[in-house]
């Protein structure tokens, strides 16, 4: 991950979440299980000063204030992964309307604007969000890390299958961290 640092941006995708749905439960014991993983992410970006962007579902809030998403989201079921991975006050944090983090949101601007060509993508769900995140940061020719380590979806099969997809068609690193 050195290599990229001083161009490189993590974003973590739905990593706010409430886990209240059909296949919930699989997608929360696969998360439990990237959990340190993701936080040691977390914390080594915050210590190499790497912009830390979240992406998130706006659960019909439309509200792009991660404080909101939280108190939406924050149950028995989702406090222990929020808790160890909700943004600090100099994190960015933007909502979505579908799957993928740049399709009708302001990421690829902001990126942009921080002169960032390398993603480091995490978080859930691996074989959806992360998934169409990956396409669209290779259509507009990112370069990505996307830990396997670091992205969980409800179906192991699936989440290898992502990988794949991300390795072998949209080049991406997937190597743990």
């Amino acid at each position: 991950m050195k290599t990229y640092i001083d161009n490189s941006a993590i974003i973590f995708i739905d990593i706010i979440n409430h886990f209240n749905f059909d296949g919930s439960e699989k997608l929360l014991k696969n998360t439990n299980e990237i959990l340190p993983h993701l936080k040691r992410l977390r914390t080594f970006g915050k210590e190499s000063n790497i912009p830390i962007i979240y992406v998130n579902d706006h659960y019909g809030l439309w509200q792009a204030d991660f404080r909101k998403i939280i108190d939406h989201c924050e149950n028995d079921f989702s406090k222990h992964v929020i808790q160890d991975l909700k943004p600090d006050d100099d994190d960015y944090f933007l909502i979505k309307p579908q799957h993928s983090a740049f399709f009708q949101t302001p990421l690829h601007a902001l990126l942009n604007d921080l002169g960032k060509t390398h993603l480091i993508l995490a978080g859930i769900a691996g074989d959806i969000c992360i998934l169409f995140t990956a396409k669209d940061a290779y259509m507009y020719q990112y370069s990505m890390h996307i830990p396997e380590n670091c992205m969980a979806s409800e179906e192991k099969e699936g989440n290898e299958y992502a990988l794949y997809l991300m390795r072998s068609v949209m080049d991406a690193n997937t190597k743990p961290i």
